[in-house]
């Protein structure tokens, strides 16, 4: 364990103990590091460092929302990224900068890596996933959670690859729309 993961651990768990010293220590280290990453992040979209901030506003409330969650025999850092990971997803998505600016290639490695996955988010996933249409649940279960590749997701659906990918692309968008409260389908 670095030392710098080893000090943000130790100011999270004392954070979650009711330490407000440390929580306020915890938040201002964790803004600095996830100002650094969305900067590098959004300058590939051509956004500036406002829209930056504006997401860092955002994890550090979620962190600070969600500190809870996070599970002390575990490493602090990725659980800090997942939420940075989701964060950047969630604006990328209502600006519809990842259709338009982000390599799909690039959208893989925000979104395969999931380092920090509890059985309730698997749960309330499968319930969310109930809400979309048949075709959907198919495609997006099969290539985004069972890791098929589109060909093998194809075949397990009966659709064709093309559908497949449409499915998983609306599919992703009704689910985004799901939590974010909207009734979109």
């Amino acid at each position: 364990m670095t030392t710098a993961e080893h000090e943000l651990k130790q100011l999270m768990l004392a954070s979650q103990d009711g330490d407000a010293a440390a929580h306020r220590a915890l938040l201002e280290r964790l803004s600095r590091h996830l100002r650094a990453y969305y900067k590098s992040k959004l300058a590939r979209t051509g956004r500036g460092a406002a829209e930056a901030e504006d997401l860092v506003q955002e994890a550090v409330l979620a962190i600070h929302l969600q500190r809870h969650t996070y599970d002390p025999a575990q490493p602090l850092t990725p659980w800090v990224h997942a939420v940075a990971r989701y964060k950047l997803i969630d604006f990328l998505r209502r600006t519809r900068t990842s259709r338009a600016d982000v390599p799909i290639d690039e959208a893989d490695d925000i979104t395969a890596h999931d380092d920090h996955i509890g059985a309730e988010s698997s749960f309330d996933l499968r319930r969310l996933l109930k809400q979309l249409p048949a075709n959907m649940q198919c495609a997006i279960a099969a290539v985004k959670l069972d890791g098929l590749s589109v060909a093998e997701a194809a075949q397990r659906c009966d659709m064709s690859e093309s559908s497949v990918k449409v499915s998983i692309h609306r599919g992703l968008k009704a689910l985004a729309a799901l939590i974010a409260g909207r009734t979109e389908p």
